[in-house]
C-alpha cells in the first residue's frame, strides 16, 4: 500500500495521540522526510546490480552534459531537475565520432600514476581516467575537443520529498515499506518528548530497516547467486 503525504501524517497522529505535546505539520514534515532519507540510505547500501531510484522521478538517473575543449574540470551538485546528487557510479565520455567508452575512476590524494592531474603538463586527447574531487569531476588527459553531450554519467540522488503544498504525494519506495517513514516520525516524536512508547517504535523502526535492507538487497533475481560463507563469533 502506497501512503500518500495526508495518510502518513494522519497515521502519524495515531501513533501519537496520547500525548499533549504538539506536533506541528512542518515538524512532521521534517521527521517523515528524515525518514525517507533513512530508508534512501538503507536501500543504497543493500542494492546490488539493480540501482534504486524514487519513482517520483520522471527521467532516469543518468545525466549527459557537453565535454569542452581544454577543460579538465566539471560541477555536478544536481541533476536536471534539480535533485541533489549523492554519488556517481560510472563515467563515460564519448570520442569525436561519438563512441562512448567508461573511463577509470582514480584518487588523486591516494594512488600511484596520477600526476596527469597535477603535474602542469596538461595534457590533451581522449580522457581515460577520473578524480571525483568536491562537487566535481576531473579528467586525465583534457580533452582536446568538443562534443555536445559527450559525457555520461550514471549516479544516485536524493528523494522526491514530501511537501506542504503536495497532500497527496506518495513515497517512491516500494509500497512494502510506506509505513516506514511513518514509524521512523513516530520514534523521533516520542524520543523527543520522553514518552515510553520510544522502545516500541525502536523495535519496529529496526525490525523494518533489516526488511528494507533483505528485500532491495534481493531484487536482482535474474543474477548469477554465488554461495559466500558467513562467519559468527561464538560466545
Amino acid at each position: 500500500m502506497s501512503l500518500s503525504f495526508t495518510q502518513s501524517q494522519t497515521l502519524l497522529d495515531t501513533n501519537v495521540k496520547s500525548n499533549s505535546v504538539s506536533y506541528p505539520a512542518t515538524e512532521k514534515l521534517l521527521d517523515l522526510n528524515l525518514g525517507i532519507d533513512k530508508a534512501l540510505n538503507i536501500i543504497f547500501k543493500a542494492g546490488g546490480k539493480w540501482q534504486f531510484d524514487d519513482s517520483n522521478h520522471t527521467d532516469y538517473p543518468i545525466i549527459t552534459t557537453d565535454l569542452v575543449a581544454n577543460q579538465r574540470d566539471y560541477s555536478f551538485t544536481t541533476d536536471e531537475d534539480g535533485n541533489v546528487i549523492l554519488d556517481i557510479y560510472k563515467v563515460l565520455v564519448a570520442d569525436e565520432e561519438g563512441v562512448y567508452r567508461e573511463i577509470l575512476p582514480v584518487d588523486v590524494q591516494s594512488e600511484t600514476n596520477t600526476s596527469g592531474f597535477y603535474d602542469g603538463l596538461d595534457t590533451k586527447g581522449i580522457p581515460t581516467k577520473y578524480d571525483k574531487t568536491g562537487n566535481g569531476i576531473f579528467f586525465d588527459p583534457i580533452p582536446n575537443y568538443n562534443k555536445a553531450g559527450g559525457i555520461k554519467i550514471y549516479i544516485n540522488r536524493e528523494a522526491s520529498y514530501f511537501s506542504i503544498s503536495d497532500t497527496t504525494k506518495k513515497c517512491g519506495i516500494s509500497g512494502l515499506f510506506q509505513v516506514y517513514p511513518v514509524i521512523y516520525a513516530s520514534y523521533q516524536y516520542a524520543l523527543r518528548n520522553g514518552l515510553p512508547s520510544k522502545n516500541d517504535f525502536e523495535k519496529e523502526m529496526i525490525k523494518m530497516e533489516r526488511e528494507i535492507s533483505d528485500w532491495y538487497g534481493g531484487r536482482g533475481k535474474d543474477d548469477k547467486r554465488t554461495i559466500r560463507p558467513k562467519y559468527r563469533s561464538v560466545e
